[in-house]
């Protein structure tokens, strides 16, 4: 970051980076994150060579079943939607310094939430009753991500044992209310909550295929997001709050309330995946955790825990999920080859990420050694214990 000076010569601050100097300053994460997706992918042509299948078959046919028409991108978008959702609930949590493992859970209440509130034959207008079962899917969500926050910040509990814990504890509850036949719009038969009225579904948007708005309900949240991350004071505070907890406190930011608040919007967002694939996608709620709670995570940690990383890893994860049965059929590899290639792209994010900061860590370095620019005062106060700080985050 520069300085600016007045015109008298005296420097007056830092000067605040305008778009150029954040398009700048981003690119070589995309750049790298672009190069680790690619040495996955030819790690996963080895590993497919070496399974006796040709891997430039396997990857024409994964790239056809993904991209190559209005079905397969509309396929890919629906795959890629839930996960987006479940990606950006953590991102925001990561942000404040939490790992949030109960994303899962939360998409589970969150879509049988959404799925009791559409089923119930009310008679409301879609204007109220798809909100109304947003809401309920956006509350269930949001109580089920508040309470880990809550229980860290009054007893220290750590968020990545409560939030496995909730997990459980949401699939018990799933399974219990969906044997209520007689007191709530459940059928214990299919497993599942009963049909949505028509006016309490996500619509679809594309004529013959399953793309309904969902996808745009996605968008919608990573733009909220990015906003409120870095154009509010509420943001600001999150990320103080993530970055260390001993400057949070000098600046006077409640860390108790802030992490709290940042599991509650983390499960408010993950409620919101489960409803997406609810009330657009299946029509109802089916008792059978999709798994897109911890393929979230991924999607999370390859976006970076930035909102328009996020949707773009979601896009690769939902691309790789949909060109999964293409790929199968026509080249006759392993569906479960795509599992690899996620798990490969995930290895090859993380070690871009520890590399970067390995190299920054060296320039911070060498620019606080003897002499060097950094030291009139980052050098004088290096060996001075901070108040209190964060461990450093994963790599990715």
């Amino acid at each position: 970051m520069s300085t600016s000076a007045s015109p008298n010569g005296r420097v007056t601050g830092p000067a605040i980076p305008g778009p150029l100097d954040r398009l700048r300053g981003a690119l070589p994460t995309a750049l790298s994150s672009a190069g680790a997706v690619a040495i996955a992918l030819l790690i996963g042509a080895v590993v497919i060579l070496l399974s006796g299948q040709n891997p430039l078959v396997a990857y024409v046919a994964l790239f056809e079943g993904a991209l190559g028409g209005v079905e397969p991108i509309t396929e890919t978008l629906v795959a890629a939607t839930p996960l987006i959702l479940g990606g950006l609930a953590f991102a925001v949590a990561a942000q404040a310094g939490l790992f949030n493992i109960g994303i899962e859970g939360q998409l589970v209440l969150g879509g049988l939430a959404a799925g009791l509130v559409a089923a119930l034959p009310l008679g409301l207008p879609a204007v109220v009753h798809l909100p109304l079962a947003l809401l309920a899917a956006v509350v269930a969500g949001g109580i089920w991500g508040g309470i880990p926050g809550f229980l860290k910040a009054r007893t220290g509990a750590h968020e990545v044992i409560t939030t496995i814990m909730l997990n459980y504890l949401a699939f018990r509850v799933s399974t219990v209310v969906i044997d209520l036949e007689d007191r709530l719009p459940v059928n214990p038969n299919l497993q599942a909550t009963n049909a949505a009225e028509a006016g309490a579904r996500l619509p679809r948007f594309v004529e013959g295929t399953r793309m309904h708005a969902g996808f745009l309900l996605a968008l919608l949240m990573a733009a909220v997001l990015w906003y409120l991350l870095y154009k509010t004071t509420l943001g600001y505070r999150l990320r103080t709050v993530g970055l260390s907890r001993g400057a949070a406190a000098y600046a006077g930011i409640a860390w108790g309330a802030t992490i709290t608040l940042a599991m509650a919007m983390s499960g408010v967002l993950a409620g919101l995946g489960g409803a997406a694939d609810t009330l657009g996608l299946q029509g109802r709620y089916y008792n059978v955790a999709a798994g897109y709670g911890f393929t979230s995570i991924a999607v999370g940690l390859v976006g970076r825990n930035h909102p328009f990383g996020v949707v773009l890893a979601g896009l690769l994860f939902g691309a790789l999920s949909a060109g999964a049965t293409r790929m199968q059929n026509t080249a006759g590899t392993s569906r479960d080859l795509v599992s690899v290639l996620l798990g490969l792209v995930i290895l090859s994010v993380s070690a871009f990420a520890v590399f970067d900061q390995f190299r920054r860590r060296r320039q911070l370095a060498a620019a606080a050694g003897p002499g060097g620019p950094g030291r009139d005062r980052t050098a004088a106060t290096a060996d001075e214990p901070e108040l209190e700080s964060r461990p450093p985050q994963p790599a990715v």
